[in-house]
């Protein structure tokens, strides 16, 4: 399970956490922009847009879980199991398979208003990269500093709905969630004022009670309301540092801590890392379960003009700094 954010200061930043049992080795991963992407039902890229963000690399090509283009604009595939169906290859349509569906996007387009007009002629498909890795069940988040769509393809189609809160999570449909936001509507960072009943005299007792009723359990739909909740009471100032660090405060809101979500025997889900990418400045900030501290690779320090991917290991082991 993961949750997807964007955020706005002065500049764009869009990041996510992915959330599960273990890690298939992810590496953060700069396409250059003659990467020779080789797309099975269009044939070979070799000219597109730079991307950096995190993937599992597969026979050289990047999986990416999460990425930002040197143009600004964000993408995310989120687990949607069970309402996520993709389709064969249909004759007339742009086939694209499920795997290189962020790396087609990224690649070719600057805005989501490019990539709306992309989306109206694509068919996603269940093509799989290998006959090891089957076709992941995702949807998808792409947003870029004006404006966030969330794409489903599920059984009645390809679905692209405006996403006004800039959040994704997982199950149910999109559409649910917002319309789940409105058991929220009565919230707010404010004490709250008694509204309860005439004559009757109730007081606040604490501070934060404006938000009772927020849910703060692990599930999908309570994660979708927390984050958008915390999200669009966000208060950062405008410096770079400010606004990292605002941004993993965001998302820190719904991380998941070991043995609190447990999936199987002895098996517990947990936050394996949480991204935080300038898409403005296109650097990617992140951290570990196991490293809290924040680590930030810069695509613009590298030879965006090259044909081979850069690749930088995540670091996993936790990096204290001792002031004694």
């Amino acid at each position: 399970m993961c949750t997807a954010v964007t955020y706005k200061t002065k500049d764009f930043y869009f990041g996510r956490t992915l959330d599960y049992e273990f890690s298939y080795g992810d590496e953060i991963a700069v396409t250059p922009r003659n990467y020779p992407f080789d797309f099975r039902h269009s044939g070979i890229c070799d000219s597109h847009y730079a991307i950096i963000g995190m993937a599992h690399i597969e026979d050289g090509y990047p999986l990416y879980y999460d990425a930002v283009n040197e143009k600004g604009l964000g993408m995310a595939g989120l687990n949607f199991v069970g309402n996520a169906v993709y389709s064969k290859v249909k004759p007339g349509k742009e086939n694209v398979a499920q795997f290189e569906f962020i790396p087609w996007i990224l690649g070719q387009c600057a805005t989501v208003g490019e990539a709306r007009e992309r989306l109206s002629e694509i068919n996603i498909t269940d093509t799989r990269f290998n006959e090891a890795l089957p076709c992941a069940q995702l949807h998808w988040i792409i947003a870029d500093s004006s404006e966030a769509v969330t794409v489903e393809a599920t059984e009645n189609g390809l679905n692209v709905y405006d996403n006004p809160v800039g959040v994704l999570t997982n199950n149910p449909p999109f559409e649910v969630q917002m319309f789940l936001l409105n058991n929220y509507m009565g919230l707010s960072p404010r004490q709250p004022k008694n509204s309860f009943a005439d004559g009757l005299k109730l007081q606040a007792y604490s501070r934060g009670m404006g938000a009772i009723g927020l849910p703060g359990d692990l599930s999908s739909a309570s994660r979708f309301a927390k984050v958008a909740f915390t999200k669009m009471n966000s208060v950062s100032g405008d410096t770079e540092s400010e606004s990292v660090s605002q941004f993993f405060h965001i998302l820190g809101s719904v991380e998941q801590q070991r043995g609190c979500c447990e999936v199987a025997d002895g098996k517990f889900e947990i936050t394996l890392y949480t991204s935080c990418c300038n898409a403005s400045k296109g650097i990617y900030y992140y951290t570990t379960y196991g490293n809290r501290q924040i680590s930030a690779v810069d695509m613009h320090k590298t030879d965006l003009n090259d044909s081979a991917l850069k690749l930088y290991p995540v670091i996993l082991g936790e990096q204290i700094n001792y002031q004694n």
